[in-house]
């Protein structure tokens, strides 16, 4: 016999809150391959198997976490959460989501700290940075053949590139300014950022402003309080503080994804702090590729590698591990105030065309931001030495061309053959190349 949650097209059902626990932990530990893949391994989990959300609650809420900072995946995890069981079913699923993920990444990030000495640990790095110039490669054409519809997304992408990587624009100026523009055109052309209206009208029932501003106001609470704590006990000056303010800045900047982010963090963290070496920023987003939830936690191990190398009064591995938690703590919880505080709005936020355009036009810029990042990793990663060129306005590194790594190069068009050409997962290139990089580390 069929139950209602079997049978297509019938109402959602609520499940009991261990039920809920359950689903979510399954989620958290299988939510490998990006933010295409956990969205769709939820669809099929939550939708299609059990039910508990319709086709049309699951679309409006997926195209809402869009639109917000951080991870769309993580926060859509917590909106159904929200959705099934209120607030403490969204912080279950929100919470399960990243914890398996942050737990790997963190001991992956230990052994990388201990490990980065050896000859055969860095000839396996050798071979995964190389492949993961070719992931971010396949994000760029996939993000930009999904984002850019208009000239003027177009135009909006290519501005945000030219920002970054020539004029050296600071990266929430480059958000801001897309986001103006979009909200400008959005009132007079909305057809230029191919805005169209929502059919469905908005509710009737009272606007939520008493959830939307208790959800603020604790949420922000709880994000700040390890912060006063670094503050009153260490001061400004130690890498915690620096560490919690870059990350607690990033996560209310982060639109586009993890991929558009990546590139301010990359060069801030590397080029302005010191935290990291070029390469070592690839040879994280290497290991968050290969471990569940969000991308973003790639964040977790720029954190470690920070409180580790900077760990004063502390040991490395407990400078590392402060620093590690507080970068986790100030990227997330952002996260679960974006969520209580505006899932009550989605069906009418579906209705405020300035809003859409805003961030429509970020979404574009986003493309020219992760252009931007594909062009850093390709000259840091191919090239071990670089020199500055300033032309008028305009500054660039250029890479060295004596300085080419043959190595990189021979591995980076193998993943470029295996994902464009084979269409091989994510996983098994990273496998594959970091044997490759095995062998070529010993010619």
């Amino acid at each position: 016999m069929l139950d209602a949650s079997s049978v297509p097209g019938s109402c959602p059902v609520t499940p009991s809150f261990d039920e809920l626990l359950r689903v979510s932990a399954r989620i958290g530990c299988l939510s490998f391959g990006g933010p295409a893949g956990q969205i769709a391994l939820m669809h099929h989990e939550i939708v299609e198997e059990r039910n508990w959300i319709s086709e049309d609650q699951f679309l409006q809420a997926l195209n809402f976490c869009h639109f917000l900072p951080g991870p769309e995946a993580q926060q859509l995890a917590t909106w159904i959460g929200w959705k099934l069981h209120g607030v403490r079913g969204g912080l279950a699923m929100g919470l399960l989501f990243v914890i398996p993920g942050a737990l790997v990444i963190l001991v992956l990030s230990m052994v990388y700290a201990l490990a980065a000495g050896l000859h055969w640990f860095a000839a396996v790095f050798v071979g995964i940075k190389a492949a993961v110039l070719a992931i971010v490669v396949q994000a760029l054409i996939r993000i930009g053949g999904r984002a850019l519809k208009t000239a003027l997304h177009k135009a909006l992408a290519v501005a945000a590139f030219v920002s970054l990587a020539l004029l050296a624009l600071p990266f929430p100026l480059v958000v801001l300014g897309a986001g103006l523009i979009g909200f400008a055109v959005a009132a007079f052309r909305p057809d230029l950022l191919a805005l169209k209206d929502d059919p469905i009208p908005p509710p009737a029932t009272p606007r939520p402003w008493k959830l939307t501003l208790r959800a603020i106001g604790i949420g922000a609470a709880l994000w700040t309080a390890p912060m006063v704590a670094v503050l009153t006990l260490l001061g400004t000056d130690h890498v915690l503080w620096k560490v919690g303010l870059f990350f607690s800045k990033l996560a209310v900047v982060t639109f586009g994804g993890a991929y558009a982010v990546l590139s301010y963090m990359a060069q801030r963290a590397v080029d302005t702090y010191g935290w990291l070496r070029p390469g070592e920023m690839a040879d994280g987003l290497g290991l968050a590729e290969t471990t569940p939830g969000p991308l973003i936690m790639v964040t977790q191990f720029v954190g470690y590698l920070a409180g580790a190398r900077a760990p004063t009064p502390f040991s490395p591995v407990v400078g590392g591990l402060l620093a590690a938690g507080l970068t986790t703590w100030v990227t997330f919880v952002p996260c679960f105030i974006w969520i209580f505080a505006f899932a009550p709005w989605i069906e009418r936020l579906s209705h405020a065309r300035k809003l859409k355009g805003g961030l429509a036009a970020i979404t574009a810029a986003a493309v020219g931001v992760i252009a931007n990042l594909t062009a850093w990793f390709a000259i840091h990663v191919l090239f071990q030495q670089t020199s500055d060129v300033a032309f008028g306005p305009f500054a660039v590194s250029l890479p060295q061309p004596q300085s080419l790594d043959w190595r990189v190069a021979v591995i980076a068009a193998l993943a470029g053959v295996m994902i464009f050409a084979r269409r091989k997962g994510i996983l098994p290139v990273l496998g594959i190349c970091a044997a490759a990089g095995l062998v070529l580390g010993w010619v």
